[in-house]
Protein backbone atom coordinates (compact mmCIF):
# COMPACT_ATOMS: atom_id res chain seq x y z
CA UNK A 1 0.00 0.00 0.00
CA UNK A 2 1.28 3.37 -0.54
CA UNK A 3 1.43 5.99 2.22
CA UNK A 4 -1.97 7.66 0.82
CA UNK A 5 -3.54 3.78 1.62
CA UNK A 6 -4.25 2.98 -2.33
CA UNK A 7 -2.84 0.19 -3.94
CA UNK A 8 1.27 0.52 -5.57
CA UNK A 9 0.99 -2.44 -8.21
CA UNK A 10 4.98 -1.62 -8.86
CA UNK A 11 7.12 -0.80 -5.63
CA UNK A 12 9.46 1.47 -5.22
CA UNK A 13 13.11 0.32 -7.21
CA UNK A 14 16.41 1.45 -7.61
CA UNK A 15 16.73 3.72 -9.96
CA UNK A 16 19.58 1.97 -11.72
CA UNK A 17 17.25 -0.84 -12.59
CA UNK A 18 14.67 0.60 -13.97
CA UNK A 19 14.95 0.60 -17.59
CA UNK A 20 11.79 3.25 -18.08
CA UNK A 21 9.85 4.92 -16.08
CA UNK A 22 6.79 3.73 -14.70
CA UNK A 23 5.13 7.20 -15.25
CA UNK A 24 6.41 10.15 -16.67
CA UNK A 25 7.11 12.01 -13.57
CA UNK A 26 8.54 9.56 -10.92
CA UNK A 27 9.42 9.89 -7.33
CA UNK A 28 7.89 8.10 -4.29
CA UNK A 29 8.76 9.49 -1.28
CA UNK A 30 10.11 5.76 -0.25
CA UNK A 31 12.42 4.95 -3.66
CA UNK A 32 16.48 5.22 -2.91
CA UNK A 33 17.34 7.74 -5.37
CA UNK A 34 16.16 10.35 -2.30
CA UNK A 35 19.80 9.82 -0.75
CA UNK A 36 22.70 11.59 -2.31
CA UNK A 37 24.73 9.61 -4.77
CA UNK A 38 28.24 11.21 -4.49
CA UNK A 39 29.69 9.13 -7.76
CA UNK A 40 29.32 11.21 -11.77
CA UNK A 41 26.13 9.11 -12.91
CA UNK A 42 23.53 9.59 -15.31
CA UNK A 43 20.42 8.63 -16.69
CA UNK A 44 17.67 9.05 -19.56
CA UNK A 45 15.42 11.33 -17.91
CA UNK A 46 15.68 14.65 -16.03
CA UNK A 47 15.88 14.92 -12.36
CA UNK A 48 14.42 17.38 -9.83
CA UNK A 49 16.33 16.89 -6.47
CA UNK A 50 14.23 19.12 -3.89
CA UNK A 51 16.82 20.29 -0.31
CA UNK A 52 13.57 20.53 2.00
CA UNK A 53 16.36 21.06 4.97
CA UNK A 54 19.98 21.14 4.48
CA UNK A 55 22.19 22.40 1.50
CA UNK A 56 22.60 20.12 -1.48
CA UNK A 57 25.76 20.32 -3.94
CA UNK A 58 25.30 19.44 -7.16
CA UNK A 59 28.94 19.20 -9.52
CA UNK A 60 29.26 18.19 -13.79
CA UNK A 61 31.93 19.07 -15.45
CA UNK A 62 31.46 22.95 -16.09
CA UNK A 63 30.17 23.88 -12.96
CA UNK A 64 29.45 23.59 -9.51
CA UNK A 65 25.50 24.53 -8.30
CA UNK A 66 24.36 25.06 -4.69
CA UNK A 67 21.20 24.19 -3.45
CA UNK A 68 20.01 25.79 -0.41
CA UNK A 69 16.92 24.93 1.70
CA UNK A 70 13.49 25.49 -0.11
CA UNK A 71 15.41 25.39 -3.79
CA UNK A 72 15.89 22.73 -6.22
CA UNK A 73 18.10 21.77 -8.91
CA UNK A 74 16.66 20.91 -12.37
CA UNK A 75 19.18 18.14 -13.91
CA UNK A 76 18.60 17.70 -17.52
CA UNK A 77 18.30 14.03 -19.11
CA UNK A 78 21.96 12.88 -19.50
CA UNK A 79 23.74 14.93 -17.35
CA UNK A 80 26.56 13.51 -15.92
CA UNK A 81 26.23 14.36 -12.33
CA UNK A 82 27.20 13.79 -8.25
CA UNK A 83 25.44 14.93 -5.44
CA UNK A 84 26.80 15.47 -2.11
CA UNK A 85 25.13 17.26 1.07
CA UNK A 86 24.91 18.45 4.59
CA UNK A 87 24.79 16.50 7.57
CA UNK A 88 20.88 16.04 8.21
CA UNK A 89 20.18 16.88 4.53
CA UNK A 90 16.73 16.04 3.75
CA UNK A 91 16.36 15.49 -0.14
CA UNK A 92 13.06 14.92 -2.08
CA UNK A 93 13.94 13.92 -6.09
CA UNK A 94 11.86 13.66 -8.87
CA UNK A 95 12.79 12.02 -12.51
CA UNK A 96 10.58 13.46 -15.50
CA UNK A 97 10.42 11.68 -18.52
CA UNK A 98 11.83 13.57 -21.95
CA UNK A 99 8.57 13.53 -23.27
CA UNK A 100 6.85 14.98 -20.28
CA UNK A 101 10.00 17.58 -19.59
CA UNK A 102 8.68 20.93 -18.17
CA UNK A 103 12.00 22.81 -18.56
CA UNK A 104 14.68 23.19 -22.23
CA UNK A 105 17.36 24.10 -20.37
CA UNK A 106 20.64 21.77 -22.08
CA UNK A 107 22.37 22.60 -18.22
CA UNK A 108 21.34 22.39 -14.53
CA UNK A 109 19.77 25.22 -12.78
CA UNK A 110 18.70 26.09 -9.38
CA UNK A 111 15.18 26.96 -9.08
CA UNK A 112 13.16 28.98 -6.30
CA UNK A 113 10.80 26.43 -4.82
CA UNK A 114 7.36 28.62 -3.39
CA UNK A 115 5.02 27.15 -0.86
CA UNK A 116 2.33 26.00 -3.40
CA UNK A 117 5.43 23.68 -5.58
CA UNK A 118 6.59 22.62 -2.26
CA UNK A 119 3.29 21.46 -1.43
CA UNK A 120 2.82 19.47 -5.26
CA UNK A 121 5.96 17.82 -4.88
CA UNK A 122 5.30 16.56 -1.28
CA UNK A 123 1.91 15.54 -2.50
CA UNK A 124 3.20 13.95 -5.21
CA UNK A 125 5.80 11.72 -3.46
CA UNK A 126 2.99 10.12 -1.65
CA UNK A 127 0.88 8.82 -4.38
CA UNK A 128 1.34 5.34 -5.80
CA UNK A 129 3.85 4.61 -8.58
CA UNK A 130 1.24 3.73 -10.75
CA UNK A 131 -0.97 6.68 -10.25
CA UNK A 132 -3.75 7.11 -12.45
CA UNK A 133 -2.56 9.67 -15.34
CA UNK A 134 -6.06 10.39 -16.53
CA UNK A 135 -7.51 11.28 -12.98
CA UNK A 136 -7.12 13.85 -10.47
CA UNK A 137 -3.67 12.63 -10.09
CA UNK A 138 -2.30 13.00 -13.30
CA UNK A 139 -3.89 16.46 -12.93
CA UNK A 140 -2.00 17.34 -9.81
CA UNK A 141 0.92 15.83 -12.08
CA UNK A 142 0.21 18.68 -14.53
CA UNK A 143 0.17 21.86 -12.14
CA UNK A 144 3.36 20.42 -10.75
CA UNK A 145 5.04 20.50 -14.09
CA UNK A 146 3.38 23.63 -15.48
CA UNK A 147 4.80 25.10 -12.23
CA UNK A 148 8.05 23.72 -12.57
CA UNK A 149 8.10 25.26 -16.13
CA UNK A 150 7.82 28.79 -14.48
CA UNK A 151 9.81 28.36 -11.67
CA UNK A 152 12.09 31.11 -11.09
CA UNK A 153 16.12 30.30 -11.80
CA UNK A 154 18.04 31.26 -9.14
CA UNK A 155 21.83 32.12 -9.61
CA UNK A 156 23.88 29.49 -7.37
CA UNK A 157 26.19 28.14 -9.94
CA UNK A 158 29.89 28.72 -10.05
CA UNK A 159 31.37 27.89 -13.37
CA UNK A 160 34.35 25.47 -13.44
CA UNK A 161 36.79 25.82 -16.04
CA UNK A 162 38.33 23.16 -18.36
CA UNK A 163 41.70 24.50 -18.71
CA UNK A 164 44.27 22.14 -17.03
CA UNK A 165 46.35 25.37 -15.78
CA UNK A 166 43.03 26.77 -13.96
CA UNK A 167 42.17 23.53 -12.14
CA UNK A 168 44.59 23.00 -9.51
CA UNK A 169 43.51 26.76 -8.80
CA UNK A 170 40.29 26.47 -8.14
CA UNK A 171 40.19 23.36 -6.70
CA UNK A 172 42.48 24.75 -4.09
CA UNK A 173 40.25 27.77 -3.76
CA UNK A 174 37.05 25.54 -3.37
CA UNK A 175 39.24 23.57 -0.98
CA UNK A 176 40.50 27.05 1.01
CA UNK A 177 37.86 29.47 0.08
CA UNK A 178 39.70 31.69 2.79
CA UNK A 179 43.08 31.74 0.86
CA UNK A 180 43.62 35.03 -0.13
CA UNK A 181 46.76 34.73 -2.89
CA UNK A 182 46.19 36.91 -5.85
CA UNK A 183 46.24 36.54 -9.57
CA UNK A 184 49.62 38.24 -10.09
CA UNK A 185 51.26 35.58 -7.47
CA UNK A 186 48.89 32.71 -9.02
CA UNK A 187 50.40 33.83 -12.53
CA UNK A 188 53.66 33.17 -11.01
CA UNK A 189 52.91 29.51 -9.78
CA UNK A 190 52.12 28.73 -12.86
CA UNK A 191 54.41 30.39 -14.84
CA UNK A 192 52.30 32.50 -17.45
CA UNK A 193 51.89 36.44 -17.25
CA UNK A 194 48.90 37.63 -15.22
CA UNK A 195 47.40 39.52 -17.81
CA UNK A 196 47.32 36.04 -19.68
CA UNK A 197 46.15 34.33 -16.58
CA UNK A 198 43.45 37.08 -16.33
CA UNK A 199 42.51 36.58 -20.22
CA UNK A 200 42.24 32.76 -19.72
CA UNK A 201 40.14 33.11 -16.67
CA UNK A 202 37.13 35.24 -17.98
CA UNK A 203 37.06 32.83 -21.46
CA UNK A 204 36.92 29.84 -19.05
CA UNK A 205 33.90 30.87 -16.49
CA UNK A 206 33.12 34.15 -17.52
CA UNK A 207 33.66 35.56 -15.13
CA UNK A 208 37.29 37.99 -13.54
CA UNK A 209 39.24 36.25 -10.64
CA UNK A 210 38.02 37.97 -8.54
CA UNK A 211 34.32 38.14 -9.00
CA UNK A 212 34.74 34.01 -9.69
CA UNK A 213 36.31 34.04 -6.30
CA UNK A 214 34.04 36.17 -4.32
CA UNK A 215 31.00 33.96 -6.01
CA UNK A 216 32.84 30.90 -3.98
CA UNK A 217 33.08 32.36 -1.12
CA UNK A 218 29.48 32.98 -1.12
CA UNK A 219 28.36 29.53 -1.57
CA UNK A 220 30.97 28.50 0.67
CA UNK A 221 29.79 30.48 3.47
CA UNK A 222 25.25 29.04 2.88
CA UNK A 223 26.17 25.49 4.22
CA UNK A 224 27.90 26.96 7.40
CA UNK A 225 25.31 29.42 7.65
CA UNK A 226 22.62 27.13 7.91
CA UNK A 227 24.46 25.35 10.71
CA UNK A 228 23.99 28.55 13.08
CA UNK A 229 27.66 29.19 12.78
CA UNK A 230 28.41 32.69 13.52
CA UNK A 231 27.91 35.44 10.61
CA UNK A 232 31.40 36.33 11.86
CA UNK A 233 33.34 33.01 12.22
CA UNK A 234 31.73 32.26 8.38
CA UNK A 235 33.24 35.69 7.52
CA UNK A 236 36.67 34.96 8.68
CA UNK A 237 36.53 30.94 6.99
CA UNK A 238 35.65 32.57 3.92
CA UNK A 239 38.74 35.28 3.74
CA UNK A 240 36.92 38.58 4.52
CA UNK A 241 38.70 40.56 7.38
CA UNK A 242 35.39 42.32 8.42
CA UNK A 243 32.18 40.97 9.25
CA UNK A 244 30.65 44.42 7.60
CA UNK A 245 32.92 43.44 4.35
CA UNK A 246 31.52 39.83 4.32
CA UNK A 247 27.77 40.94 4.59
CA UNK A 248 27.95 43.86 1.50
CA UNK A 249 29.27 40.80 -0.21
CA UNK A 250 26.64 38.37 0.67
CA UNK A 251 24.30 41.46 -0.38
CA UNK A 252 25.67 41.87 -3.51
CA UNK A 253 25.40 38.28 -4.25
CA UNK A 254 22.15 36.95 -2.74
CA UNK A 255 20.21 40.59 -2.94
CA UNK A 256 19.94 40.11 1.26
CA UNK A 257 21.48 39.80 4.43
CA UNK A 258 22.82 36.63 5.91
CA UNK A 259 20.34 36.91 8.55
CA UNK A 260 17.36 37.67 5.96
CA UNK A 261 18.38 34.72 4.00
CA UNK A 262 17.79 32.32 6.56
CA UNK A 263 14.03 33.41 6.37
CA UNK A 264 13.21 32.43 9.93
CA UNK A 265 15.73 29.63 10.17
CA UNK A 266 17.96 29.08 13.08
CA UNK A 267 19.53 32.74 13.42
CA UNK A 268 23.72 32.98 13.44
CA UNK A 269 24.89 35.44 16.02
CA UNK A 270 26.47 38.18 14.83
Amino acid sequence: MSPNGQPTTHPPQRLAALKQLPRPVYGHAHALPNIALGYAHRHPWAQLSHAISGVLEVRTEQALYVVPPHRAVWIPANTVHRVTCTTGTCIRSLYVDQTASCRRSTDCRVLSVNPLLRELISTFSGLPVDYEQYGADGRLVQVLLDQLAVAPEEDMRLPLPSDERLGGLCRRLQEQPEDTTGLADWALQLGVSEKTLSRVFRRETGLTFRAWRQRLRMLSALPALKRGERVTDVALACGYESLSAFIAAFGQQFGRSPGEWLRGGTKAAP
